[in-house]
């Protein structure tokens, strides 16, 4: 079982790492792999609605969006982890969000995410965090994902690296965390070998409120 880590911050060791090191370590004293997906600092353009991923399977615009779609494939559960800009979570990471979800649902590929545990964690220095993670949970609830919380919020503070290192109370929040992330996968695991099937899928319904 693997858990796919995104770092969304423009900083490959920044804030946001540290946080996402922090689960990922804890993960593989839980017997989970991980791996942390760097979006990197090249700018990530937002969804041009062209709908062309329901033909291409994939994203028309080839930058990091791709890359993460054929990693997600393979994966067992995902943690998304930005920093806070104006209280939202990055512009990039927004982006990249938005594409990587659009593009999964317009081409079919919905089971990407279907039914997959995942969270958010977000760094900042100070505030702005409640309203980055309600941002990046609505996501989650909109592709039928499993939430998993922790014992607070999952946030980070902190200026600099060091700086969320200190930040022990927020270092506790990642390790449960992925604590818990590693529990449910387990939890699933062994309900698919006692037979316990997943949800039947329906067909979806589009209603539009002008008609």
């Amino acid at each position: 079982m693997k858990i796919l880590l995104v770092n969304g911050s423009p900083h490959e060791r920044g804030c946001t790492h540290v946080a996402l090191t922090q689960i990922a370590t804890t993960l593989t004293e839980d017997g989970i792999d991980s791996e942390i997906f760097h979006l990197g600092a090249k700018a990530i353009s937002g969804c041009r609605d062209c709908r062309k991923c329901a033909q291409l399977e994939r994203c028309v615009i080839n930058d990091r969006v791709n890359d993460f779609i054929k990693l997600a494939q393979n994966a067992d559960g995902f943690v998304f982890g930005s920093p806070v800009h104006y209280a939202a979570a990055g512009g990039a990471m927004a982006s990249f969000m938005s594409r990587a979800f659009f593009s999964a649902s317009q081409s079919g590929r919905s089971k990407i995410f279907r039914l997959k545990p995942a969270a958010a964690v977000v760094s900042a220095r100070r505030a702005g965090t409640t309203a980055a993670l309600d941002q990046l949970n609505k996501y989650f609830t909109i592709s039928e994902m499993p939430i998993v919380s922790s014992i607070y919020w999952n946030m980070v503070h902190g200026f600099t690296p060091d700086d969320v290192r200190q930040d022990l109370e927020g270092l506790q929040i990642m390790r449960v965390l992925a604590r818990n992330m590693a529990w449910f996968l387990k939890c699933k695991l062994a309900g698919h070998k006692a037979g316990v099937e997943e949800p039947r899928e329906e067909e979806r319904i589009f209603t539009n409120f002008i008609r």
